[in-house]
């Protein structure tokens, strides 16, 4: 009895084993007691009252026994018991069973007529230890000559018994079939219950073996459907995380390849000779510390990952002038997007606060982030615009570029590590991962990073800090 499915048939069986039965007895006796044995009890108390009735007008069969013998003969045949005529002491005159005949002139016990009057009852009835039902029925002369006799009717219970035992045996089969049937039913819905448990057990059995992770389709009783959604999207993230380690050293072959091609290549150069032409020679050297800046890049991403993964990230909060902080940050930004013909245009608004704690560090990597971005995908030509001002008991950053924009499709993955825009593959620099960086970052300081965009129109990106960073938050 360990299995679910052993559990769910003895769950349904113990009701059925203890109330069918006692169902099955309370209507069997309830037939025997209350219709068999009344509906007789009736019948035979109408009989008797008609034969009290018809011997009340025949006055000599109470003073002749052969008289009575003759009219018992005649009435018996009609009726369902045996009658007995008594005299008004309770002494038989005669029977209509030829094997009383010994009985002939004993006294039996009679009923009180005055106290059946009194209760106006016709009959009194009676049950006794053979289990006969006996009915005895005062007569009344018709000529007003009082109590004259008795009509006593006896019916054995045989027939009655008879139909009972018969009733036990069909309700013994009744409700060995009722539990058959039960028993059946009860393994088909067991076995119903059991099978998407089953799947959804065998189907993690193989995910976790390493089997190929396949989504399970969604049916049946809603906890069995809550089960199996919760394990498709246990399979939808496992494929997710699957496509993404996938991604991720895609990218890590792509981004170390070039810039180590590039070292090797200018490393080769100066072995070559080439460091003799001192022009040369600062060009390569230029060349290959920008390539190690890249790398530094790749590899400040790459740390922060593994933060990402081990929970924490540590922050360094300390009071930061904000105004002076900011342009520190702007101009080789600005530098960089009049090389590529881009307008520039910063607005620090005058509700801008002194000064906020938060970590500069980890801040300044987040909107560098979003100013690489922008520089990087806005044409030539194109504006840029930069607003800081006070908002909700902290203040706020907004960068607005009039790029190509991120598609409805592409925004809500935007901050999904490893996720490019088609804009974006465009380009082949980057992993993926700095949006999701940016995002991490801002909200271990318990701020947001939010965004807006249409499509050939440009994107806004809006950071909100609090001016007092106090818990970071573990990520």
């Amino acid at each position: 009895m360990k299995t679910l499915r052993s559990r769910l048939i003895l769950n349904t069986l113990i009701p059925l084993l203890v109330i069918i039965p006692v169902m099955g007895i309370l209507i069997t006796y309830l037939l025997e007691t209350q219709v068999f044995l009344g509906n007789l009890t009736n019948e035979l108390t109408r009989q008797a009252v008609l034969v009290a009735d018809t011997a009340s007008a025949y006055m000599e069969i109470w003073e002749d026994p052969v008289r009575a013998q003759a009219f018992v003969t005649r009435v018996s045949p009609r009726l369902t018991a045996k009658v007995m005529l008594l005299d008004p002491e309770g002494r038989l005159i005669v029977s209509s069973d030829p094997e009383d005949s010994f009985l002939i002139g004993q006294v039996f016990n009679v009923p009180d007529t005055e106290l059946l009057s009194a209760k106006d009852i016709q009959a009194e009835i009676t049950m006794e230890e053979r289990k006969v039902t006996d009915i005895i029925v005062p007569v009344y002369s018709s000529r007003d000559l009082g109590l004259i006799g008795f009509v006593r009717l006896v019916n054995p219970l045989a027939s009655i018994y008879e139909r009972s035992q018969t009733l036990r045996q069909v309700m013994v089969f009744v409700l060995a079939g009722g539990l058959i049937i039960g028993l059946l039913l009860s393994w088909l819905l067991a076995r119903d219950l059991e099978r998407p448990i089953r799947q959804t057990t065998d189907a993690a059995y193989r995910l976790a073996s390493g089997g190929n992770p396949q989504l399970l389709p969604e049916g049946g009783l809603e906890e069995t459907r809550v089960l199996q959604r919760a394990f498709n999207t246990l399979v939808e993230r496992l494929q997710t995380m699957e496509t993404s380690r996938k991604r991720l050293l895609g990218n890590l072959v792509h981004e170390l390849g070039r810039p180590l091609g590039a070292l090797r290549s200018a490393s080769q150069a100066l072995l070559s000779g080439a460091g003799e032409d001192p022009q040369l020679r600062q060009e390569l050297v230029q060349g290959m510390d920008d390539e190690l800046v890249r790398l530094q890049g790749l590899l400040n991403e790459l740390a922060h990952l593994h933060e990402q993964v081990l929970g924490s990230l540590d922050l360094e909060i300390r009071p930061v002038k904000v105004q002076p902080w900011i342009e520190s940050l702007l101009p080789p930004w600005i530098r960089l997007a009049e090389d590529k013909h881009l307008s520039w245009q910063t607005d620090i608004h005058e509700s801008t606060p002194l000064e906020a704690n938060f970590d500069p560090d980890r801040i300044a990597q987040v909107l560098e982030n979003l100013f690489s971005n922008a520089i990087r995908y806005t044409l030539s030509g194109g504006h840029i615009s930069l607003k800081v001002l006070a908002k909700n008991e902290g203040w706020q950053v907004i960068l607005q570029d009039d790029g190509p924009g991120i598609d409805t499709e592409e925004a809500e993955r935007i901050f999904e590590p490893y996720q490019r825009g088609k804009a974006s593959q465009r380009l082949p620099e980057g992993m993926g991962l700095g949006l999701t960086i940016a995002r991490d970052l801002i909200q271990a300081h318990q701020g947001s990073l939010t965004f807006t965009s249409k499509p050939g129109k440009g994107s806004c990106f809006i950071v909100w800090l609090p001016l007092d960073t106090r818990l970071p938050l573990q990520l």
